[in-house]
């Protein structure tokens, strides 16, 4: 029990006294919550308690979740700062979205850092950091628009690949030497550079701070005699057709996954992987749904991090894939122009307090050569390649992998 919510408080109540929530649990896979109709509607029928329920999620866990999100954005509301900072005269900007476990504590961090900066420093930054709940349709637009670099941000944080490759946003100025890693590691950490993986951009463009690894949620109450998957290739094998749960609403994960099976096993993978979807609920069946038996999902693919509020003991126990958690890397790209004015940044946000931020609070392994991820050895993950991204119109191939997902689903 906590001072701030109870438990049997509708999801309405509870983001309407605390906006904060949302964002956590719109990560947690209550992507309904996006859309305000929902909220208005299915959101004051729910309670919290049921809602971690339907997601087999652990209810202690959670609690404790938001209460330490409550209580930082509390602390943080009387900032100067916060997630957006304009000021008249700023010589540098940053965009970007931050993962919603880790947002308050990193831009805690960050306000505290910059604070002991000096005045040309802290008084010279823009910077707009939203949760990465929201999307990043806020750049998109800014970028579509765009005439010329010049308008851009001088450092981009956020995950995907469509935003920073697809040829009509971003990575319409890569090839024209906008962009440099200006981060001062000579490597990545040993689980991302060895000599079946390696996330560090050979042409020295592109940097990454961490990955959001997509892992396997089984629930061995509906597997049945069916063997538990292990790999991808068990995902889209005929056992698991409408069966499993897939992060639709994340975006950047879900692209992620489009981008690797198909690199992987071609087009006939995506056709499958659309098979393998359980087709949503409707609202009025999710308010009974814990009453009432229904089709469940045998396999949820979700982050790493919400593995972590299963119930101990129950019946959801995750699953690293054997052949490779596919990772949606959390980009950092700065321009090549601004690399004086950026220094300080950059340092901040590749350094070792911010990857312990990452990789201990967040559960995104973070790529700083020093840190321990915490994460086994033997687990290892799928990267889609540089050589591959290089090959290929990555936004126009994300469309067309939607787009036969979707049929797929529909059949």
């Amino acid at each position: 029990m906590n001072i701030y919510f109870d438990r049997k408080d509708t999801l309405h109540q509870l983001i309407l006294k605390y906006p904060q929530a949302l964002d956590l649990l719109i990560s947690a896979g209550l992507d309904n919550l996006k859309n305000t109709a929902m909220l208005e509607t299915l959101g004051k029928t729910i309670t919290l308690e049921q809602a971690l329920s339907m997601k087999k999620l652990n209810v202690d866990t959670f609690e404790e979740k938001l209460v330490e999100t409550i209580e930082a954005n509390t602390n943080h509301a009387d900032s100067t700062l916060g997630p957006k900072k304009e000021t008249k005269d700023a010589t540098c900007s940053i965009s970007g979205v931050l993962p919603c476990p880790i947002r308050i504590p990193l831009l805690e961090g960050f306000e505290n850092w910059l604070q002991t900066q000096e005045e040309s420093v802290r008084d010279g930054v823009d910077y707009q950091l939203q949760a990465a709940s929201m999307g990043v349709d806020f750049i998109k637009e800014q970028v579509k628009h765009s005439k010329s670099a010049d308008v851009l941000a001088d450092l981009f944080i956020s995950a995907g690949f469509d935003l920073f490759f697809d040829q009509e946003l971003i990575g319409r100025y890569k090839e024209e030497g906008i962009f440099k890693d200006l981060t001062t590691w000579k490597q990545y950490h040993p689980d991302f550079e060895n000599d079946k993986i390696s996330l560090k951009d050979p042409k020295g463009q592109y940097s990454m701070i961490a990955v959001v690894p997509a892992v396997f949620l089984v629930n061995q109450e509906e597997l049945g005699d069916r063997k538990k998957p292990e790999s991808w290739e068990d995902i889209l094998s005929p056992e698991f057709e409408n069966s499993v749960s897939l992060p639709i609403g994340d975006f950047d994960l879900f692209n992620a996954i489009l981008l690797n099976i198909y690199k992987k096993y071609g087009e006939e993978g995506i056709k499958k992987l659309g098979k393998s979807l359980l087709q949503s609920m409707h609202p009025s069946e999710m308010v009974k749904s814990h009453t009432k038996k229904i089709n469940k999902p045998v396999v949820t693919i979700m982050p790493y991090f919400f593995t972590k509020m299963t119930k101990r003991g129950g019946p959801m126990v995750a699953f690293w894939p054997k052949d490779g958690a596919i990772i949606s890397p959390i980009f950092m790209l700065s321009k090549a122009a601004s690399e004086k004015q950026l220094g300080p940044f950059i340092d901040f946000f590749s350094s070792k307090p911010v990857a312990e931020i990452l990789s201990h609070q967040g559960l995104f392994p973070s790529v700083h050569p020093e840190i321990d991820n915490l994460v086994e050895k033997e687990n290892p993950y799928m990267w889609l390649g540089w050589d591959y991204i290089e090959q290929h119109n990555i936004g126009t191939l994300i469309k067309e992998l939607e787009s036969i997902f979707h049929q797929s689903v529909a059949l």
